[in-house]
């Protein structure tokens, strides 16, 4: 167990050390703030540009402006995507931008309406997650639970620095792949040559495809900007390699498949030796490929299916469009190329961690040593 605390502290240093990181920006930036709806007080239509401008009474229930009340204009311009259509007792999130480089008192700051207050759902949803899987899941549940929450920890706290830093979006993404790897996988299934040739497999397949996203990034002339998002952060940060941003997205798509493969391969054949000591490598192995083949089918499909499910409306403009068109659009060529990506990813875990795992778990001192 020693190896296991020892990954741990260094995982705490890491983090510690990228913390840091964060605090890119020097500027003046104010917290945003819960506000509630008190009144529309007036509209006005501007029938010439078809623009209805609101103007709303807030009142700031939290943060440095508590109790502070104010007129805000609230503009509706037709567009769905922009629009914040508000009524009496809706809560808001108010922005504040400040006037100058001293702040005395609200005066000296800007009100503006952000947008509607939404995270509450999130936190119901979240909660209702976490207690089904504490209640099926019971002690694992728990570990999973961990395991996720350093996953989440990982990415905002080593990756998202590491980018914002210069550091390569791909080195960066494969470095925080494989520490979420191995606390997900020691964290939920013990410190065991299970897990590790569950991580060894996974840590290989995501490796493939980091290559083949920079191979088909290159070939296929991908520019990585596949979506508004995109263009707000190169506005904001035009030193960032988009294409590595691209292809550190990709890597981290396939990331919770290829780990489900790698445990599912590593598990069965731990199983299938601990009931049958006798058998060969070779025997374990090709049980290993009999489990993956069946996992693949649906494995493939279900992460084939999330790209099309998130990509709807980009499936509904193709019809009426020409073909050849659609199919050469930049932002339908990466989402096929990332799901396709990700099903390469997985096919190849399965061997890997087969093959891995079938020489791995007959070496039953490690084993045994391991588990002390």
């Amino acid at each position: 167990m020693k190896f296991l605390k020892i990954f741990f502290v260094t995982l705490i240093a890491i983090l510690g050390f990228m913390l840091p990181a964060n605090a890119l920006n020097k500027e003046i930036n104010l917290p945003s703030a819960t506000g509630i709806v008190e009144e529309i007080t007036a509209q006005e239509v501007n029938a010439d540009i078809e623009m209805i401008k609101q103007f709303v009474e807030i009142r700031i229930l939290n943060g440095q402006f508590k109790n502070e009340t104010r007129i805000i204009e609230n503009s509706l311009g037709g567009n769905p995507n922009y629009d914040i259509n508000l009524k009496k007792g809706d809560k808001v999130i108010i922005h504040f931008e400040p006037r100058s480089d001293f702040i005395v008192d609200a005066d000296d700051v800007d009100f503006y309406i952000s947008d509607i207050k939404r995270d509450n759902a999130i936190y119901v949803l979240g909660g209702v997650f976490a207690l089904f899987l504490l209640i099926i899941g019971r002690f694992k549940g728990l570990r999973s639970l961990i395991s996720i929450v350093c996953t989440v920890l990982l990415i905002f706290c080593v990756l998202m620095p590491m980018i914002l830093n210069g550091f390569s979006p791909i080195l960066s993404a494969v470095t925080t792949c494989i520490i979420a790897t191995a606390v997900t996988i020691y964290t939920v299934s013990g410190l065991n040559m299970k897990s590790t040739s569950a991580v060894i497999g996974t840590v290989l397949s995501l490796m493939l495809a980091g290559i083949l996203a920079m191979l088909t990034i290159k070939f296929a002339h991908l520019t990585g900007y596949t979506g508004e998002e995109n263009l707000f952060l190169h506005t904001a940060r035009p030193d960032l390699d988009m294409q590595g941003i691209l292809a550190a997205a990709i890597i981290l798509s396939a990331l919770g498949a290829l780990m489900d493969v790698g445990v599912s391969i590593a598990s069965t054949i731990n199983e299938i030796y601990i009931t049958d000591t006798t058998l060969s490598w070779k025997n374990l192995f090709n049980s290993g490929m009999n489990v993956g083949k069946d996992i693949i089918g649906t494995m493939s499909n279900t992460l084939i299916l999330v790209y099309l499910g998130t990509s709807l409306p980009l499936v509904l403009l193709s019809n009426g469009i020409d073909l050849q068109k659609f199919f050469n659009l930049n932002q339908v060529v990466t989402e096929i190329s990332s799901a396709l990506i990700g099903s390469i990813a997985i096919l190849s875990c399965v061997p890997l961690t087969a093959v891995i795992s079938s020489l791995l778990v007959r070496e039953r001192k490690i084993f045994t040593k391991l588990n002390k």
